[in-house]
Order: C-alpha cells, then sequence, then structure tokens
C-alpha cells in the first residue's frame, strides 16, 4: 500500500484516520468511547483499523488515562460448573460494551489470590471481580486501595470492599435441613470436601439447624480437604454409613457428592428416599435427570455473573449501584429424594425455618 511504517513496522493510529478519512483525535476517541462518534464515522474507523491491522496500545492507553479498558475475574476453578454458568453470565453482560475480560484461576489458594490480583493491580484494570469475602490482609488493603470498582461475588458478608453480590450460604443450608426435618428426618448427616471458606459456611449453617432441633451429632459429619468428585461422594457416604448405620438422611456441600451419595445407595439396595433421602447443594443440571431426581439448593449463578458485570461496568462509567450489597438468594428445590412425607410429633421445625411451598422452599430477599 506504500504507507508510512514506524521503525518497528507498528500501524500507527494516524494511518487508520488517514484511510477512516477522519482526525487522529476522532480516530482515537473511536478506540476510547465508540459511541461517542456516529454510526458512519464508527464504521469507517473500525473499517480502516481492521483493513490495516492495527491494534490499540493499552499500555500507553493506561499510562495516559489511568486505566485500562480490561475487567480482571478472579475465580477458584475453571473446570467447576458453578463457575462456569457465573463465566457466562459475566461474558454476556459484557459482550457489546467496551471491555474485555481477563480471567485467571485461584486454584482455591488466598496466597495465589494476592499474588494475582498484585498482577491485575499492576496492569491498572477499569475494574475487578473477585470470588468471595475471604481475603488475605495483604489481598483486602490491596482492593481497598485499587483506583477501581471492585465486585465480590458468591456470597454475601457484613463488611464488603466495595460492591458485593451472592446470597448467605449459611443461611441456604440452614434452609435445607428445615426441608428434611419437615419430612420427618432427625439423624441428618453431612457430607462435604474440599471445606473452602462457602463449604465451611454450609457446614456451619447444618450445624447450628442441628443444635438449634437438639439434634447435633459431630460423628453425622465426614469432611475432607479432598477436592469433590461424585467417586468421593460414594466414598465419604460409605464412611458416614460405617460410622453410623442409623443415618436417615445426608445433606451433600455440593450435587457432585450428591449423586455420588445416590450411585453408593444404589451399589447397596438403599432406597431412595424411603431409607435415606438425599440433598444436594447448587442445583446442577443433572439433579433433575437422576432417577429418583434429587433435590437441591438453587443458586442463581448465571445471573450473579451478569448482574455482577452489569453493575460493575456502570460504576466505571460512573454510575454507582444505590444498593452495592445485593443478597440473590437461593430456592431449596424438593425432588423425589426427599419427599417421603414423613410424620413426625417431635421435634418440630425451628421457628427460623421457611415454609415449603408447593415444589420449593424459597428465600428470596
Amino acid at each position: 500500500m506504500g504507507r508510512k511504517r514506524t521503525k518497528s513496522g507498528k500501524i500507527r493510529l494516524a494511518e487508520v484516520a488517514e484511510l477512516a478519512g477522519v482526525s487522529p483525535i476522532t480516530a482515537s476517541r473511536f478506540f476510547r468511547n465508540p459511541e461517542a462518534l456516529s454510526v458512519a464515522k464508527r464504521t469507517r474507523v473500525e473499517s480502516a483499523a481492521r483493513e490495516l491491522g492495527y491494534v490499540p496500545n493499552l499500555a500507553a492507553r493506561a499510562l495516559a488515562s489511568q486505566r485500562t479498558e480490561v475487567i480482571g475475574v478472579l475465580i477458584p476453578s475453571l473446570t467447576n460448573n458453578v463457575f462456569s454458568d457465573v463465566l457466562r453470565g459475566i461474558y454476556d453482560a459484557s459482550e457489546g460494551s467496551r471491555y474485555s475480560i481477563q480471567l485467571s484461576n485461584t486454584r482455591y489458594s488466598i496466597l495465589q489470590e494476592e499474588k494475582l490480583l498484585r498482577l491485575f493491580l499492576a496492569q491498572k484494570p477499569a475494574g475487578l471481580i473477585v470470588t468471595g469475602i475471604d481475603q488475605t490482609t495483604e489481598s483486602r488493603t490491596m482492593l481497598e486501595a485499587a483506583d477501581c470498582p471492585i465486585m465480590q461475588i458468591m456470597e454475601i458478608g457484613p463488611n464488603p470492599i466495595d460492591m458485593m453480590i451472592g446470597f448467605s450460604h449459611y443461611d441456604a443450608a440452614r434452609a435445607a435441613i428445615a426441608h428434611l426435618f419437615d419430612q420427618g428426618h432427625r439423624r441428618i448427616g453431612f457430607v462435604g470436601a474440599r471445606m473452602d471458606p462457602r463449604v465451611q459456611r454450609r457446614l456451619d449453617g447444618y450445624g447450628a439447624a442441628m443444635k438449634e432441633a437438639g439434634l447435633h451429632d459431630q460423628r453425622l459429619i465426614v469432611t475432607t480437604a479432598t477436592p469433590t468428585s461424585v467417586t468421593l461422594g460414594g466414598a465419604l457416604f460409605a464412611d458416614l454409613l460405617a460410622r453410623e448405620p442409623d443415618i436417615d438422611a445426608v445433606f451433600c456441600a455440593n450435587d457432585d457428592l450428591a449423586l455420588g451419595v445416590l450411585f453408593e445407595c444404589r451399589r447397596r439396595d438403599i432406597a431412595v428416599p424411603d431409607q435415606i433421602a438425599i440433598v444436594g447443594f447448587n442445583d446442577l443440571e443433572f439433579m433433575a435427570s437422576a432417577v429418583p431426581t434429587l433435590t437441591s439448593v438453587r443458586t442463581n449463578r448465571y445471573e450473579m455473573g451478569s448482574t455482577a458485570a452489569a453493575m460493575l461496568i456502570e460504576a466505571i462509567e460512573g454510575k454507582r449501584p444505590e444498593q452495592p450489597v445485593l443478597d440473590l438468594g437461593f430456592t431449596v428445590i424438593e425432588r423425589q429424594s426427599s419427599q417421603t412425607q414423613r410424620q413426625a410429633a417431635s421435634p418440630r421445625s425451628p421457628e427460623w425455618a421457611p415454609a415449603v411451598q408447593n415444589d420449593s422452599v424459597t428465600n428470596d430477599p
């Protein structure tokens, strides 16, 4: 084409502006805020940039504006279906905006999260989405000092760094146990794996519900730091049965474990729900397809991701939310695995327990 190149051979913004027939200032405005240009000018600049292969220098732009157009997202797993749903919501909500998503995996390590936060903040992100409320002291200090909006997701707590969206894992577990109480169950076991802070809060909710009903027994609890899996669910349930063969229900910290419990019951010819009731957590798709179908606590994961991204983008644009902390609640979806319809004289479900409404127990704040 004969156009002049810089010494490095990179396309310059001025060349894009020349080909598009606009001023360099107008071309620069397109890459900062395309909505500020008319449709005709946006089309010309975009077409010119594509033809020349121009890529804007984000680092240089960050030096000029003190911020990139990148939203950093830190999650503990890239393979867990729970976080896949959250990410789908984040990407859907950010599509069409001028912000891009940069993703990092903390692998459930708060120290790795601290390291990644330091890296992200050095790159001057437009905003950050971080998972949970259990950051290290150093991480929290960095986030509180950050010059960009921060969104904590997946749960709510009393001391948000900036904005927060999620639900109470503690209350959700209590609601699951209340449902089992209503079905007449009293010897309710708990099966948990990995035991990250959110699972620990589910265990705390289970323990509180059992204690308030006068039914708490430490021998009913089986946990491991091992990463969760369906196979592990069956193994943990086998350990629980060996220890306490008279249990009549199991609350599992996630759905993989619940499916493993169901498979182990099938292997042992234990009738579900007549002999053992099962309740999981998260309500992944396969819970409604299992035989029998499995009761689970439904969490609004996609909505959590999409709402978090939408709120963050608005905050980046200067539109702070009226409610920086948003509780999306949860729903206990009652299915065949816990529908025993037993009648128990005592003890009754505690006063805090939500009432059963048709096929679900709902907590909508």
